[in-house]
């Protein structure tokens, strides 16, 4: 069912957007304060179900792209997002009915209300990720067919570009990413133009629904004086991932940070108890957890795979389940590290040859996050 987004929801979702990013998707603060001044005019937001989109409905996705480190350092003007839409519409010479994110993840769960808001446009409720990847072709909306181009790109002095690369949605990642590095490490761009039913097809449904629902879940657990880290997890049974699980907790004691190539990349190292550890390795978003210690069956090993893309790792405050991005990890913070099930669609064949570990270099094949073993946890 279609809902109305006002004002007083952005906190939640953005905090519930910030945990689907798995670390990436950009600073959810930033996004927030400009959807905040973009509501002040407009009101209100109107959030479509997929299943109430026209099959013939014209609908065009917008994101931010960069390195999410480039954004706390680099404020969007507001704009941009919008004029990138504008500049879609006037090169494929149609008008987008609606509008959607590309991820789910902080600020990119944010653009597309900013532009509806600035637009009047209603934003279908479904992303084409159901968290955060680093790369454009990464969608599912890529995997069962949609191409990425046309794209058109803006940055904050009013420079555009258009991409056209056909079918080869590699190739446009490669040529924006470029692109984005010359405007200064962030870009805001409008792709993957498809029809309702094409959206029907090949968007994971709901997702605003479901970070709205993480993010009040997230605060009321806190003023009902519930661990609001078990609230989070309990709640994910009746969503459509299905399963959650605290895979660690400790305090960060190493974070290995550096932007090269357009992205965030690196590590952060977590100690528990003993001589447990956690490692999180990181492209702008969460990709592997791997732990050091003993497992259930009494043994001290190192490197232990607990969690792995597209599986959902997402590291909170300890305390609060506040989401941390991976550019506001720190020395010192007690966190809890969270692995979620990716939907069906993302597990398939076809999805995991594009956002499958390989996707990133990492030699180990995917394995569900409820199917591996537990380890024994530091409190």
């Amino acid at each position: 069912m279609s809902w109305t987004l006002r004002t007083a929801d952005l906190d939640d979702l953005a905090r519930g957007a910030a945990l689907l990013g798995t670390g990436g998707g950009g600073d959810p603060f930033v996004g927030k304060m400009l959807v905040t001044q973009a509501l002040g005019e407009a009101g209100e937001i109107t959030i479509l179900d997929p299943e109430e989109l026209d099959d013939d409905a014209w609908v065009i996705p917008v994101a931010q792209m960069g390195a999410p480190t480039v954004v706390v350092e680099k404020m969007p003007r507001g704009t941009e997002p919008e004029l990138a839409l504008i500049t879609l519409e006037r090169h494929s010479g149609r008008t987008a009915d609606a509008t959607m994110p590309m991820e789910c993840g902080g600020i990119n769960s944010m653009i597309p209300l900013l532009v509806a808001a600035r637009r009047g446009l209603p934003v279908v409720d479904a992303d084409g990720m159901g968290r955060a990847f680093p790369q454009l072709e990464m969608e599912t909306f890529s995997v069962y067919g949609i191409s990425a181009s046309p794209l058109a790109m803006a940055n904050e002095h009013d420079e555009v570009a258009i991409f056209d690369t056909g079918s080869d949605n590699s190739r446009l990642e490669g040529l924006a990413r470029g692109v984005t590095s010359r405007f200064g490490g962030m870009a805001h761009i409008a792709q993957y133009s498809m029809t309702g039913a094409d959206v029907k097809r090949t968007a994971i449904p709901r997702t605003l629904s479901l970070a709205l629902t993480i993010g009040r879940s997230i605060r009321l657990s806190r003023e009902q004086r519930v661990d609001p880290v078990q609230a989070l997890v309990d709640g994910l049974a009746d969503t459509l991932y299905g399963y959650g699980r605290v895979l660690f907790h400790g305090k960060v004691i190493d974070v290995d940070r550096r932007t090269d190539e357009g992205f965030a990349r690196g590590s952060v190292r977590i100690a528990g108890v003993g001589d447990e550890e956690l490692e999180v390795q990181f492209q702008n978003e969460n990709l592997i957890a791997l732990h050091s210690g003993v497992l259930h069956s009494g043994v001290l090993q190192s490197g232990v795979l607990v969690a792995i893309v597209p599986d959902l790792i997402c590291i909170v405050e300890a305390d609060t389940a506040e989401p941390i991005t991976t550019e506001g990890l720190r020395y010192g913070q007690r966190v809890a590290v969270i692995g979620i099930a990716t939907p069906p669609i993302m597990r398939t064949p076809e999805a995991l040859a594009v956002f499958g570990p390989a996707s990133f270099g990492l030699d180990r094949p995917f394995r569900p996050v409820e199917t591996l073993e537990q380890p024994v946890l530091a409190e």
